[in-house]
Formats: C-alpha cells, sequence, structure tokens
C-alpha cells in the first residue's frame, strides 16, 4: 500500500501544520530559505535535489503563503514571507535537537547569535542574555566548530562558511 500524502482524520494542529511543510525536502527548502538562499538554481545545488520535485515543493510553499515569488532580472526569487519567517524557533529548535542527538564531530557546524547583543541563542531560538526569540532578521550565523574543511563547490555552501545575518539574500 502506497504511502499516504495528508493526514485525513489527524484533526490538530500540528497535523496541519505538516500538511504545509512535512513532505521530504521542504523543510530544507524553509531553512535554506531563512539563509539567504533566493534562486532555484540554488537551492538546487545546494540541496542537490530534483528539479521536479524542487518545483514542486516551491510551488507548495508559494500557495500556502510562505515564499514569495518575485521576478529580479529576467529570472524569479523566492523570498521568505513573514508566516515563513515565524517558522524560525522551530527550524532552529529542531537543529539544535539534531545537533545533540546526532552532533556533528568537533561540535555544531553553525552557531546563531542575537545580532543585538552577540549572545549565543538557546533551545528555540532563545537569546538568553534579552530573554527574547529575536526575529530572523535579528539573528547572524557564523561557522561552528563543526564546520569542518569540506567546501562544496557552489555559492550557497561557500556563502555559508562566513558569518552572516539570516534572510540577507546570496547572490
Amino acid at each position: 500500500m502506497a504511502l499516504g500524502v495528508d493526514y485525513v482524520g489527524q484533526d490538530c494542529s500540528m497535523a496541519r501544520a505538516l500538511e504545509l511543510v512535512g513532505e521530504r525536502w521542504t523543510l530544507l527548502i524553509v531553512r535554506d530559505s531563512l539563509f539567504g538562499v533566493r534562486r532555484f538554481s540554488d537551492f538546487q545545488t545546494h540541496l542537490e535535489m530534483s528539479k521536479a520535485v524542487l518545483t514542486q515543493r516551491l510551488a507548495g510553499l508559494v500557495d500556502a503563503g510562505l515564499l514569495a515569488r518575485r521576478p529580479l532580472g529576467g529570472r524569479e526569487e523566492y523570498v521568505p514571507t513573514e508566516a515563513l519567517e515565524d517558522l524560525w524557533p522551530v527550524v532552529f529548535a529542531l537543529s539544535d535537537w539534531g545537533g545533540q542527538q546526532v552532533p556533528s564531530p568537533g561540535g555544531v557546524r553553525r552557531e546563531f547569535l542575537h545580532t543585538g547583543c552577540g549572545t549565543l541563542l538557546v533551545r528555540a531560538g532563545l537569546c538568553p542574555k534579552c530573554g527574547v526569540v529575536p526575529r530572523p532578521s535579528d539573528v547572524s550565523m557564523r561557522p561552528g566548530p563543526g564546520i569542518g574543511d569540506l567546501v562544496r563547490p557552489n555559492v550557497v555552501s561557500r556563502a555559508l562558511r562566513s558569518p552572516r545575518r539570516l534572510l540577507e539574500p546570496i547572490r
């Protein structure tokens, strides 16, 4: 029997959220969008996924109001909406949990800081110094001790090896 693609009969908020972001690759697209990826080709290169699946996932995120298509120089960019930005604490928490449960050799690959005070974020993206969960536009990331030496030969991977603010477009 084929695996279903929806959560019929599951009447809860989590099931409805998974309808939007629960398919394979979708949260990685959300993550990359928060990291500044905007172009179809950059998503595809960085995630190493098929054009057909990426096209479907991006269309779903646009239809759900999480990404907006914007023309730019004869191409389209996929820009995160406020609704997608609201997923930042979830993306951070899932990444943080994964780093604890399945740690990278040498430590975390990326560290996230509250730009306003320079403090490392903790659980669910909280700034322990200020007591707030900053919006993605107020978060910077930098390579962590587990980043390693391997650099994949694409513009996104190279850009993510340097300190940068979230949402800053990768060009």
